[in-house]
């Protein structure tokens, strides 16, 4: 099975920010040997990560081990058509709020692919009931209220 790495795992590891970074890069660790690809849409929204410059994005993806040049195909179009179409019946109905098409796109992408790594499992899971999605779990959970930004056992 081949990994479609959602945008949200490839900033925590660029960023190494503090609540995802660690679990997202053992994550790609975790499934490289299985093949990484992201999504063309992923690879859009990574542009503002590295100021436009691919060769800098390249790298960056080249090193965390995921490729980048996987085509867009119709049966994405088709499938992303009926997810669009199943969002818009529940948003029709009062049952989500969000406007998701990259998330759409991405997951019409995944579900050719196999499966998706991420940590906004709940956004795939109800427009692509089928995918096979991996969640990745924070590695602290952080005191919002205080003054200072306090580590809490979990």
């Amino acid at each position: 099975m081949t990994w479609t790495v959602d945008t949200c795992i490839l900033i925590d590891v660029l960023d190494y920010d503090a609540e995802y970074g660690e679990r997202s890069a053992e994550l790609l660790e975790g499934k490289y040997k299985e093949g990484l690809i992201i999504c063309p849409i992923s690879y859009i929204e990574l542009a503002p990560a590295f100021l436009g410059d691919t060769s800098k994005q390249n790298e960056f993806l080249d090193g965390v081990g995921v490729h980048y040049n996987t085509d867009w195909t119709m049966a994405d179009t088709l499938l992303a058509h009926k997810a669009w179409n199943r969002y818009i019946e529940q948003k029709r109905a009062q049952q989500t709020a969000k406007r998701p098409i990259a998330d759409i796109l991405i997951g019409a992408f995944a579900t050719r692919h196999g499966g998706i790594l991420t940590r906004n499992i709940q956004d795939f899971a109800r427009l692509f009931p089928a995918l096979k999605a991996v969640y990745c779990r924070p590695t602290k959970t952080f005191d919002k209220t205080a003054s200072n930004m306090v580590v809490k056992k979990t």
